[in-house]
């Protein structure tokens, strides 16, 4: 198995997208570039430059023609952007509940149960073929690019080579970008078209080169293994050939909440006084996909709610400042209505509901802790 997902863009579900790819959900389709931000543009940079003019050496020596470097690096360049990105990861934990309440949110469960109905006959063909339950394939489809509409717009000739260049995970990069070089070379893709995450991560389901290499599918039998195209066919089959192949079970569930119906399995309680779960082998596979508890679990979840199946059963006790997710859910929504908006009320406290808090505690006249409190849901009325 080569390196994971999760390995590659380091946590990148811990804001899902969970965004995909990046460690938010990122919400740009990739088509252009025109609505990137500024330093994910390409800027001059005689070091890269310098850098490109010595890997070409080296990509020739890997059979990777002038011609497909010429189109390769043709409007490509150094991308501040992305080492800044790559600097700042820091570790993101969410309790298992957050998580969910992103993973499986309503507007995620209708829209992957309105994917589902579009594709359900390349989603059920798959399944047969591969044995990888079709709403397990969806849901996927769903965590990674938000069923297609977050798959990403940076180009990954640009991406790869400035974090190649850059040289915290320079060997490995360079192996993406030769990786990449090759999809070009063999036509999948023009280079203009591939594009991706900030680190490279590409199509509906973000697939890294070297994993693209070595498992994408061209199913629709065009020649070509097309994961960015508006048909997701390419890349649903891609990723059922990628979980068959590591370790996927025909006609074994993934698991379950305990209490719920789930299948024989080792059970785990990933947060501490909440739900727990049967899981299976199969679990496990979709592990291989990204090494976390909560991503697999999502998956699993998500794939229930797109199949019919209603939330969890268990509850959650509440989190370290004693809110429980109806807390935290009228908090949004009373700081909203007072003018300080949190942009929804999902009941995940992130950085734009800390930033309400503060805003709202400085307006008091109180320190601007940005710390939620059963006080200041009180004194929201």
């Amino acid at each position: 198995m080569i390196i994971t997902r999760r390995n590659f863009t380091l946590g990148l579900t811990a804001g899902l997208g969970l965004a995909s790819c990046g460690t938010t959900m990122p919400g740009i389709p990739s088509v252009a570039s025109g609505g990137l931000p500024d330093d994910l543009r390409p800027v001059p940079n005689a070091g890269w430059s310098q850098w490109v003019a010595s890997f070409r050496d080296r990509a020739g020596a890997q059979g990777i023609s002038d011609s497909t470097l010429n189109s390769g690096f043709r409007g490509a360049g150094y991308l501040p952007g992305v080492v800044k990105r790559d600097r700042n990861q820091t570790e993101f934990s969410r309790t298992l509940e957050d998580y969910l309440a992103i993973a499986a949110s309503d507007e995620r469960v209708t829209k992957g149960r309105a994917a589902y109905a579009r594709h359900g006959s390349t989603l059920n063909a798959l399944e047969a073929k591969y044995g990888v339950d079709s709403t397990i394939i969806c849901a996927i489809w769903g965590l990674e690019s938000f069923f297609g509409e977050r798959k990403g717009d940076v180009p990954v000739v640009s991406a790869t080579s400035t974090l190649a260049y850059d040289g915290r995970r320079g060997a490995f990069f360079e192996k993406q970008l030769v990786a990449a070089l090759k999809i070009i070379q063999s036509g999948d893709i023009t280079a203009d078209r591939m594009v991706g995450s900030w680190a490279g991560a590409m199509g509906h389901t973000q697939f890294i080169p070297t994993s693209y290499q070595a498992f994408a599918v061209d199913y629709t039998g065009d020649g070509r293994r097309d994961i960015w195209s508006a048909d997701p066919s390419d890349a649903l089959a891609s990723t059922a050939a990628y979980l068959q192949r590591n370790g996927w079970s025909r006609g074994t569930r993934w698991g379950g909440e305990v209490g719920a119906g789930a299948p024989a399995g080792s059970v785990i309680t990933p947060q501490p006084g909440g739900p727990s779960f049967a899981v299976t082998s199969n679990f496990n596979a979709i592990k291989r996909y990204n090494n976390s508890d909560s991503y697999a679990i999502g998956v699993g979840h998500l794939a229930d709610r797109i199949g019919g199946a209603g939330p969890l059963r268990g509850s959650f006790p509440p989190d370290a400042n004693g809110l429980t997710k109806d807390d935290r859910m009228a908090l949004q929504r009373k700081l909203t209505a007072a003018g300080f908006d949190t942009d929804g009320a999902d009941g995940v406290l992130g950085p734009k509901s800390q930033s309400a808090i503060s805003a709202y505690q400085s307006s008091r006249g109180l320190p601007a802790t940005g710390v939620p409190s059963q006080e200041l849901l009180r004194s929201l009325g």
